[in-house]
C-alpha cells in the first residue's frame, strides 16, 4: 500500500491522505465550531450536566458530570461523525464511506450514514464488545470483523477505501471530525457560564482537541481563560511521551479496560492542538479506572464504559487540581455487561471492599468453624468458600481454605487480616 506524508511529516495511508484534502488538517476556528453546532442542532441530544456532590467534596470545588454516555449511540462520537458526513459532496456520498473502530466511532458513522442515506462499511476488531457490534449492525452498516486490535481494521479500512473509492472516515484525525466533537465544548460553556476547568479522556485526541480549541477560542473572545486537562490510561498513554518528544510517537501498549482510548499513536492534527492548547495530561491506572466506574454506579447512578470514566478516575486519584467549577465528561456508556461485572468486582477489590484470602490449615476438625467465627468477630461477610485437600503443593496433613469476603474499606480489610494473624493463621490475599 502506498503512503503519503501528513503535515507533521509522518506516513499516512494514501487513501486517508487523498480523503484529507488541504483543509482536512487545518485547525478549526470558532466559526467552524459554531457552524458544526448549527448543523448538529436537532440531530444530537443536549445531554444533562449533573453536579456530583461526592466529587465536589473530593476536589474541593463544584464538579459536574457531562453525561455524554446518554448521547445518541451512547457516546460523543455521533457529533464528529455526523458533521464529517454532512460535509461530503454528492459525489463522495455516492461512493459510500468506510471506517474502522472498536465501537463508538463505528456506531456514530453508521447512524450518521443511515440518516444521510450513505452506504457504510465498518471494520472492527474481533474482540469488539457485543453491544457495540450489534448496535453498529443495527444502524445498517456492513460490518467486517478482523484483527485483534484496532490497528488491523484501520489498515483494512484504508485498503478498502483505496480499492473501492469509498471515503475513509478517520475517527479523530480530520478537521471536520474535530469541529464536530468541539461542539461539546460550546455546549458546556452555554450550560455552565462560570466554567473553570474541563477534564476529559484522550485516545487519538479528537475530542479533547475539539473541546480545547472551541472553549479556548470562545473564552479568549470573552476575555477569560478555561483550563483543559487530558487523561490517558497508563497502559496506553501515547501523549505524555509524544508531548515530551515534540511530535507524535507510536508506543507499545499494554492491555487496558479502557479500550475506547487505547490508541498507540496520537493523531497529527489533534497532537498539534493538544500541544498548544491543553494545559496538562495525566495518567490513571487500571485500578483507578475500576474505582471510578464503581463510584459512578453507586454515587451517580450512571453506567459508563471504562474509557468514559477516566476523568472521574483522575479526580479520585488526586491527579486534578482546580480552582473553580469543573466538568468531567462521561464520554461513553457502551460497556459489555460481562465486562461491567468483572470491572465492578475489580473495583470493589481495589477499594478494599472485597478480597479473596488463602489460608493454610491443619487437617483436623473444627478449623473451618474457627476461621468462620473469627471472620464474624471481625465483621467480614463471607461470599464464597473453597476448602480443599488436593493439589497446590500441600502436605498430607494440610488443607487450603480459600474465602472471598466483603469488607468495608482498606482499614477494615487490614483489621480482618490482623484478626486472623493474631489467632495464629497465615492468610495471603489472592490478587484480583
Amino acid at each position: 500500500m502506498t503512503t503519503a506524508m501528513s503535515p507533521a511529516g509522518h506516513a499516512r495511508p494514501a487513501a486517508a491522505a487523498a480523503d484529507a484534502g488541504s483543509s482536512a488538517f487545518a485547525v478549526p476556528t470558532l466559526a467552524d465550531f459554531e457552524d458544526a453546532k448549527a448543523t448538529l442542532e436537532g440531530v444530537i441530544a443536549h445531554t444533562p450536566l449533573d453536579e456530583s456532590q461526592h466529587l465536589s467534596d473530593v476536589l474541593g470545588v463544584p464538579v459536574h458530570l457531562k453525561l455524554e454516555n446518554l448521547q445518541r449511540t451512547g457516546s460523543f462520537k455521533i457529533r464528529g461523525a455526523t458533521y464529517r458526513l454532512s460535509r461530503l459532496t454528492a459525489e463522495e456520498r455516492a461512493r459510500g464511506v468506510v471506517a474502522a473502530s472498536a465501537g463508538n466511532h463505528a456506531q456514530g458513522v453508521a447512524l450518521a450514514a443511515k440518516a444521510l442515506g450513505i452506504r457504510a462499511t465498518i471494520f472492527m476488531p474481533l474482540g469488539v464488545p457485543v453491544p457495540k457490534l450489534l448496535a453498529t449492525r443495527g444502524y445498517g452498516a456492513d460490518v467486517v470483523l478482523e484483527g485483534a486490535t484496532v490497528e488491523t481494521p484501520l489498515r483494512l479500512a484504508a485498503e478498502f477505501a483505496e480499492r473501492t473509492g469509498a471515503v475513509f472516515i478517520h475517527p479523530f484525525d480530520h478537521h471536520d471530525v474535530i469541529a464536530g466533537q468541539g461542539t461539546l465544548g460550546l455546549e458546556l460553556m452555554d450550560e455552565l457560564p462560570d466554567l473553570d476547568t474541563i477534564v476529559l479522556g484522550i485516545g487519538g485526541g479528537g475530542l479533547i482537541a475539539g473541546v480545547a480549541a472551541a472553549v479556548k477560542a470562545r473564552a479568549a473572545a470573552e476575555g477569560r481563560t478555561i483550563r483543559v486537562i487530558g487523561v490517558q490510561a497508563a497502559n496506553s498513554a501515547a501523549y505524555p511521551a509524544s508531548l515530551a518528544a515534540g511530535h507524535p510517537l507510536e508506543i507499545p501498549t499494554l492491555p487496558t479496560i479502557a479500550d475506547g482510548i487505547a490508541v498507540a499513536r496520537p493523531g497529527d492534527l489533534p497532537f498539534e492542538i493538544i500541544r498548544d492548547l491543553v494545559d496538562e495530561v495525566v495518567t490513571v491506572t487500571e485500578d483507578d479506572i475500576a474505582r471510578a466506574l464503581l463510584v459512578l454506579l453507586e454515587r451517580a447512578k450512571q453506567v459508563v464504559e471504562p474509557a468514559g470514566a477516566v476523568g472521574v478516575a483522575a479526580i479520585l486519584a488526586g491527579k486534578v487540581v482546580a480552582s473553580g467549577p469543573t466538568v468531567t465528561v462521561l464520554s461513553g456508556g457502551n460497556i459489555d455487561p460481562l465486562l461491567l461485572q468483572r470491572v465492578v468486582a475489580h473495583g470493589l477489590a481495589a477499594s478494599g471492599r472485597y478480597m479473596t484470602l488463602r489460608i493454610p490449615l491443619p487437617d483436623r476438625p473444627g478449623q473451618l468453624a474457627q476461621v468462620s467465627e473469627l471472620l464474624a468477630i471481625a465483621g467480614a461477610n463471607v461470599i464464597e468458600v473453597l476448602h480443599t485437600r488436593h493439589g497446590q503443593g500441600l502436605q498430607i496433613s494440610e488443607v487450603i481454605l480459600q474465602l472471598s469476603v466483603e469488607t468495608r474499606g482498606e482499614e477494615h480489610r487490614a483489621h480482618v487480616i490482623s484478626v486472623l494473624e493474631d489467632a495464629g493463621y497465615a492468610p495471603t490475599v489472592v490478587p484480583d
